[in-house]
């Protein structure tokens, strides 16, 4: 028997992160029955308002071009330190908070041909977001790079031995994302990782869909580089900035191709010439963007106040009652992600022919999904602020909308 809507308010009583709710921005939207799009755009904090209403007032409204010295200009190194201890695995002095995911990909990706000279390959994912396929084939085609594509299920991912078979002496950096977008497969970190280095290989993960739901350990891992955006799970903000991982293993090592003046060993000297600076500063190019930093900053502070164990333990029990919703009530339905919670990210997708048409009609019923083409609606479960009952709620939606289409 499926779990009724008084187990899932039992479960709410009992959550030991119910609170965080209270810590969020609720919308006056009486038509709205479930936000069920955290993994996409998390909701807002309360006290990133607060924030960036003092920063107006103050930092930049009062104290002006004088904040660069009294504290901006650390601000992606300080921020990026605190993200990489609450939800990354990683130590200090590896982590900058920068550009958007594509350009942060791009960063590593071409970082990573340049140290492997000589090697003609890159083994990479079909079935990736879209921006991390574009990105490859893009530098495949300006370094003359061959791509070896690995493909698989669209409810699963990328495997440990798919990828080991398409593994050659030639093969310069993998790429895949640790949480597939669609299916939520948790790929494996540490196999991948010591396989590529197997080879000679480098590594560029993305951590879009696990920052902020699934514990890392990058470390650990011998992990050389990573991205991820911030306004999923951190919930940092639509558009908010992007972050890179480069291991200190490889920083001497590492140069990126977009050299704007942040990145340069002593930005204010205005040389002429280009001198990669030491440590993460080399990781930046532009002008670092305050106002979505703080968003991130708020973010991480939020996650790292829960922990990132309590996070995730959240977001099993949470995918493990959409799962079993979905198989009671939604009938005609499939499960479009892993059944075994331990290879599950944040979200849960389900799958119809007529996915799309279903999607826009549970948004117009209150249930904010989407939709992943062809047939897949993914439900996403931001364990800070969805509540068991509000998913439960949403699910029996779904099955009013299932039963009158």
């Amino acid at each position: 028997m499926a779990p009724t809507l008084a187990d899932a308010e039992k479960l709410d009583a009992d959550d030991p992160l119910a609170s965080f709710r209270d810590r969020f921005v609720v919308p006056d939207d009486p038509g709205l029955v479930a936000y069920l799009d955290g993994n996409s755009l998390g909701r807002p904090p309360k006290a990133t308002g607060e924030r960036l209403a003092a920063l107006v007032a103050h930092d930049w409204g009062t104290r002006l071009i004088r904040s660069w010295s009294e504290g901006w200009m650390e601000l992606p190194f300080e921020v990026g330190d605190r993200l990489a201890a609450a939800a990354l695995g990683a130590a200090r002095g590896q982590t900058v908070v920068a550009d958007s995911t594509t350009v942060c990909l791009y960063k590593l990706m071409r970082a990573a041909v340049a140290m492997r000279p000589g090697r003609t390959e890159i083994v990479a994912d079909r079935g990736n977001f879209p921006t991390d396929r574009y990105v490859v084939e893009a530098v495949a085609a300006e370094c003359g790079l061959t791509v070896r594509w690995v493909s698989s299920p669209p409810e699963a991912g990328v495997t440990l031995d798919q990828v080991r078979r398409v593994l050659t002496e030639q093969t310069a950096f993998v790429t895949f994302s640790h949480v597939a977008y669609r299916s939520a497969w948790i790929a494996d970190l540490h196999g991948i990782t010591a396989a590529a280095h197997d080879a000679g290989a480098l590594v560029v993960w993305d951590l879009c869909h696990s920052a902020g739901s699934v514990p890392l350990d990058l470390d650990t891992a011998g992990v050389d580089l990573a991205a991820g955006c911030t306004y999923k799970f951190l919930n940092a903000g639509p558009g908010a900035p992007a972050f890179l991982y480069v291991s200190a293993a490889v920083q001497e090592s590492f140069e990126q191709p977009i050299t704007g003046w942040m990145g340069n060993a002593d930005p204010f000297a205005m040389t002429s010439d280009y001198a990669h600076a030491t440590g993460m500063r080399r990781a930046l190019s532009g002008t670092p963007p305050i106002t979505g930093l703080i968003g991130v900053d708020e973010g991480v502070r939020l996650v790292a106040e829960a922990g990132i164990q309590r996070i995730r333990a959240k977001a099993v029990a949470l995918t493990e009652l959409a799962v079993a919703l979905a198989d009671d009530l939604l009938k005609g339905v499939g499960l479009g992600s892993p059944r075994d919670p331990a290879r599950r990210g944040g979200h849960v997708t389900v799958t119809h022919p007529d996915a799309a048409v279903l999607s826009e009609k549970l948004i117009a019923a209150g249930v904010v999904v989407d939709h992943r083409p062809p047939d897949g609606i993914r439900i996403g479960l931001s364990p800070l602020t969805t509540s068991y009952a509000e998913l439960h709620r949403a699910m029996t939606v779904f099955a009013e909308v299932l039963t009158r289409s």
